[in-house]
Order: structure tokens, then sequence, then C-alpha cells
């Protein structure tokens, strides 16, 4: 009588071997799709995290405060106001324009909420509300004058720049600085709000499951349209990495304040901006639009439209870093919106890999990016230096992340994917 296992064993073994063969051809596959991308100029995320990776390691050497759980509990409030204008920036940037006037427009928003709210004694959500509607208005004013008249969106938001400074300086009149109350909600939810650990750890499980249960789905309809789709097995991966990557750095955080509310804040825009850019038929026509205008227009996408919405977001998202960090001052004056505001968040768009040529980069571009330029400034202050060194090193990893932007597009365009 002969054994059903031994007749089974070699039908057995050559599924076994087809299907060790499927999966590793799988993974070869993956890795060829990453290598073709990476050749054909798709650098993606990759080079700024290389980059802060590289930052935090030396700043780490240099001086052993950098990485502590409040020195990056500091870090990480100090990077939304300038890192939420940052995300308006890389809306008119994904669009193929420009705003040079955020810093302005910022610092006029934060005056208008300390004269409404202090000198004025009106309700602080009726003073931010009018703080955004001013700035919504100024971003369709900017739209208007580039769709109807042809203005460059360069000169327009020069021309901003240089007048809403005027304006916010005639708001704040002959004392030049309003302080704002220190028990006021505004203040505690910049400085001293922070979320309890039960809650940052489920906010973590949450997005593990939200980041499996998105990959999933978009899976599924992959393969309904018979296209190649991630396995299981790699969206839980990616999901168990994120768990532990997330659970971990609020074990750290916790270690000292925790995570604060504004900075969840500053996290809940950018998922939202990345939804609405990867999602939605808006998010793809402000791809279409930046990536050439005319052929946009051709296939029937409401250009206009498209322009008008990014520099209204633009300005609004300009508006509420101005009043954070106003509220995290705890004061609105002069200098509010000046410096380097300006210059920053239009760095740290591009540092973060929004394109300056249109059509390409992301919502986390801006969360990336200002963690760079804010990793920076954090450890050259630990290490006594002058701000002209911040500056400069600044400069630098700028004109470093606009190199690596150009060589990017020339590659893409010598592999047929501009």
């Amino acid at each position: 009588m002969t054994d059903p296992a031994a007749v089974t064993s070699p039908e057995l073994a050559r599924a076994r071997a087809d299907k060790s063969t499927t999966w590793f051809g799988r993974v070869r596959g993956r890795r060829r799709a990453v290598t073709d991308r990476l050749r054909g100029g798709d650098l993606g995320l990759l080079p700024v995290l290389a980059g802060l990776v590289v930052i935090w390691v030396v700043m780490q050497i240099l001086n052993p405060i950098f990485l502590s759980s409040a020195n990056l509990t500091n870090l990480a409030l100090e990077s939304v106001p300038v890192g939420i204008i940052a995300l308006g920036v890389v809306c008119v940037l994904l669009v193929g324009q420009i705003d040079l006037s955020v810093g302005s427009i910022s610092g006029l928003s934060a005056a208008v909420l300390a004269v409404l709210f202090v000198a004025r004694g009106l309700p602080a959500w009726v003073a931010v509300t009018a703080s955004l509607v001013l700035a919504a208005l100024i971003g369709w004013f900017y739209a208007q004058v580039h769709n109807r008249i042809g203005v460059p969106s360069f000169v327009i938001t020069l021309g901003g720049l240089l007048g809403f400074l005027g304006v916010q300086l005639w708001i704040l009149g002959p004392k030049g600085s309003i302080n704002l109350p220190f028990d006021s909600g505004l203040v505690a939810f910049a400085q001293l709000q922070f979320l309890p650990p039960w809650l940052a750890y489920t906010l973590v499980v949450v997005g593990a499951a939200a980041l499996y249960a998105t990959g999933a789905a978009r899976a599924a309809e992959r393969r309904r349209a018979g296209l190649a789709a991630a396995s299981r097995r790699l969206l839980a991966g990616r999901s168990g990495a994120l768990l532990a990557g997330l659970g971990a750095a609020v074990w750290y955080l916790n270690r000292d304040r925790g995570v604060g509310w504004m900075f969840v804040f500053f996290l809940a825009l950018v998922l939202v901006l990345h939804y609405v850019l990867s999602r939605t038929s808006f998010g793809k026509s402000m791809y279409a639009v930046g990536g050439n205008m005319e052929a946009a227009r051709r296939a029937g996408v409401d250009v206009k439209a498209v322009l008008t919405t990014a520099f209204v977001l633009c300005t609004t998202l300009a508006c509420v870093g101005g009043m954070l960090s106003a509220s995290r001052l705890a004061a609105a004056n002069q200098s509010s919106g000046g410096g380097d505001v300006n210059l920053n968040a239009i760095a740290a768009a591009v540092i973060g890999g929004t394109s300056l040529f249109g059509g390409r980069g992301t919502a986390f571009a801006a969360l990336l990016g200002v963690l760079v330029i804010q990793s920076i400034s954090s450890g050259l202050t630990l290490l006594n230096l002058d701000s002209a060194y911040r500056f400069m090193v600044t400069g630098g990893v700028l004109l470093l992340a606009v190199s690596l932007d150009a060589v990017a597009r020339r590659s893409r365009v010598s592999h047929g994917r501009a």
C-alpha cells in the first residue's frame, strides 16, 4: 500500500519551492523598482531624512544635551509656527508659484489678534476668526491680481511683504508691542498644554492602525484594477515600524513634559493636507497645474480656481503660524513675523523636498524641512555659537537641497519621467 505522504511530498516540495521563488521574486522586484526610481531622479523624502539623521548625530556628538528629552520637547514646540507657515508655502510651490509675504502676513495676523483680544477686549475666538478671514482675503486678492492681470506672484507677494509690514506697524501703534495674558487659552495651548501619556500612546496605536487600514484599502483597490499591490506582510511591517518608532518617541518625550498639544495640532494639519493632496481630485489638480499649467487647462482643470485655493491656503496657514508664534511668546510686537521667519518657512518647504519648479512635493516636506532648520538652530544655540553660523549653515543646506532638486529634475527628464 502506498503512503499518501510519499505521493504528495514531491508536490508539496514543488509548491514550497514555487512559493519561495515567488517571495524572493517579489523582494527582487521591489528592490529593482526602488533602484529604478532613484536612478530616474525620484528621490522622495530620502535626502532630507538622511540629512536629518546626519545633523542629529553630529549635534549629539558636539553636545550630549541635544538629544535629551527636554531639548527635543522644546525643539518640537519651536518648530510648529514656522512649520505651519511652511505648510502653506508647500501649497503655492506645488502649483508653480511663490509667496514672499508669508512672514509679514503672520506678523500682521499676530498684531490683529493682539489688538482685538487685548486692546479691544473681544473674545479670543472672535479675534482668531477675524485674523483668519483677513488672511484668507489677502490670499484671494493675490490670486485675483495674478489671474486677471497676469502679474507674477513673485512681484505681487514682494509688494505684500512690504505693504503688510507697514500695516502691522500701523496697527500696533506707538507702543509697538502688546502682551497676551498668560492665563489665556491661547498662551496655555502654545506653552503649557501637553498630552497625558495614555492619550499619546492611544494616538500612536490609532495612527499605526490607520496606516495599515488605508494601505490595505489602497492595495485592494489596485488588485481590483489588475495592478500590482503591496502585500499584507509589507503593510503590517510598515505599520509595526511606525508603531514602534512613534511609541519610542512618545516614551522618550514623556521623560520630560511629553508631547505638546500644539505639535499634535501641527501633525494633524500635515495629515489633512497629505490626504487632500494624495487622495482627492483637487490635490491631483494641484500637481497637474504645477507640472504643466497649459496641459492641465486643456485637460479641463479650472486652473484659476486651483491657484486661488493655493494662495488662500498659504495665507491662511501663515495666519495660523503667526498667531501660534505670538501665543508662544505671549506677545505681538513689531518684530513678529520678521527676521528670518519668511526665509525659514520657504527654506523648510524646499529643504523638505518640495520642488521650486512646481508639481512635486508632499505635506511631509514642511514637517521634515522645519525639523532640519530647527535642529540646526537648536544645536548651534547649545554650542553657544553666534547666529551668523546658523544663517550660513542653513543657507548651505538650502543650496544643497535646491541643487539636489535640479539634478533630480534633470535625471527625470533624461529618463522620460518629468
